[in-house]
């Protein structure tokens, strides 16, 4: 498989020694609703984490949770509530909106607050290699110590304060030069004690010192959205790099296209998100994975209704030519479809490219419509298996009914030809109406029906 390191900037083949690939994408600031910005990150690397596996690689997906910050700490403030107390109620409505979006190849979120020990660790081996420095508020990290600062993200010194997320101190040896460990302002502010006072981590260290933990210190893919290549990746890398005396501590630094509405970042500073609360009331799952597979996962993507309408045909396109499958019986015309998905396979091996395999999946059921009603069985049961390979890392097959299991359905599907074999098409009217009320729609063929679930 082939992908795109930013840091190279090329496209580089994913040679492993080993089946086990350490995958580390950076998780959300928890402090308020998730909405679709993060979403789409996510679901990129869900795609490449369940494609690996598909594969036969081993893939250990650990994902960070920002569970204190300046943020959480304002927002409580504001709301007169306990920091701690805010960041978990904001994690499990994450966990509640990756649950929607079929997001479950992640195995391990990482709070930061649980790690506190390593963070310190980490602080204290820079200490010792003079690469910190104390401030009245806090201890910093000395930038200029590290030469390649800046060529991940390919800033030139003079513009490297842009994007800062702690508030600058007027005291700091280098305007680079950003905090490890923050010293506590007030009783009401969460602390931890350290070697230099109670406090809490800063930003940056949070993520290394986590992934440090788990993966050591080389691991084989980093991943986020792009608006953190700057400055929190550059300062990871720099991190990860003095801790380990080179630059060499990541083989692939991949991020995944910025999300934006009317032509701007999607995001809570700019208060234009959209939470995943808010669209799944109108939209399902496979929509709205849909929507962001259908185009490149490092592209911009502008949020839309009509990108979900165009999204949600789709969906309702493949899904019915996939259910159709199911009604075909007997002997058939054999239908020539292993380049098909080849095609697809190949695309996905061409750095991730979602947006041509969907494109490939939509052929091949083009080719089931026009086939349907002279198709050979094993031909039927071959295409639902491959297409069952492809939902294995897409995601956008409807698997759920709220009240009927997929063997009642079956069962009731059969039933219902029965009926309109014997011409019997008043109850077989009743058992499709009765289906359809359980969010199960049929379509009939000449002699056969297939039946899907209700689409949104």
């Amino acid at each position: 498989m082939i992908l795109h390191d930013h840091l190279s900037d090329k496209l580089k083949s994913l040679n492993k020694k080993g089946n086990v690939i350490k995958l580390f994408v950076c998780g959300p600031t928890v402090y308020d609703e998730p909405h679709l910005g993060h979403i789409k990150t996510y679901i990129t690397f869900d795609v490449l984490a369940k494609y690996l596996r598909h594969k036969g690689y081993s893939v250990f997906f650990l994902e960070n949770i920002t569970d204190i910050d300046d943020k959480i700490i304002n927002r409580a403030m504001e709301t007169d509530q306990n920091p701690l107390e805010l960041s978990s109620l904001y994690f499990q409505k994450f966990i509640e909106a990756m649950k929607f979006a079929k997001i479950d190849s992640v195995n391990f979120y990482a709070p930061a607050t649980e790690h506190i020990k390593e963070i310190i660790r980490q602080i204290k081996i820079l200490e010792r290699r003079g690469y910190t420095y104390k401030l009245p508020d806090g201890i910093y990290y000395r930038v200029w110590m590290d030469r390649n600062y800046g060529i991940l993200s390919g800033q030139k010194a003079d513009k490297l304060e842009q994007g800062k997320r702690a508030t600058v101190s007027d005291f700091k040896e280098d305007t680079r030069d950003f905090v490890l460990w923050k010293f506590q302002k007030t009783e009401k502010e969460p602390a931890w004690m350290s070697p230099w006072g109670m406090g809490r981590p800063g930003w940056h260290i949070e993520d290394t010192a986590i992934s440090g933990k788990y993966f050591g210190n080389h691991y084989d893919i980093h991943g986020a959205g792009t608006d953190l290549l700057f400055p929190h990746h550059e300062s990871e890398l720099s991190i990860m790099s003095s801790l380990k005396g080179n630059s060499r501590v990541v083989d692939f630094w991949i991020y995944s296209g910025l999300l934006k509405i009317n032509g701007t970042k999607m995001s809570k500073s700019e208060n234009n998100f959209i939470t995943v609360k808010e669209i799944s009331e109108k939209y399902s799952s496979e929509t709205v994975r849909m929507a962001f597979l259908s185009n490149n996962y490092a592209s911009e993507t502008d949020f839309s209704e009509s990108l979900l309408e165009e999204a949600k045909k789709n969906v309702e396109y493949i899904n019915r030519a996939y259910m159709l499958l199911s009604g075909v019986r007997g002997k058939g015309k054999k239908l020539d479809y292993g380049n098909l998905f080849k095609a697809i396979d190949r695309e996905m091996e061409k750095d991730l490219n979602t947006r041509s395999s969907v494109a490939g999946l939509l052929e091949v059921c083009s080719m089931i419509y026009k086939n349907i009603d002279n198709m050979d069985e094993t031909d039927a049961n071959l295409l639902k298996t491959r297409i069952d390979e492809i939902d294995s890392y897409l995601g956008i097959l409807v698997r759920e009914s709220t009240v009927l299991s997929k063997k009642s359905i079956e069962e009731l599907v059969k039933l219902r030809e029965n009926l309109r074999k014997e011409r019997k098409y008043e109850y077989s009217d009743v058992l499709r109406n009765a289906l359809q009320e359980s969010g199960v729609i049929i379509e009939d063929g000449q002699g056969k029906s297939g039946w899907h679930y209700e689409l949104r």
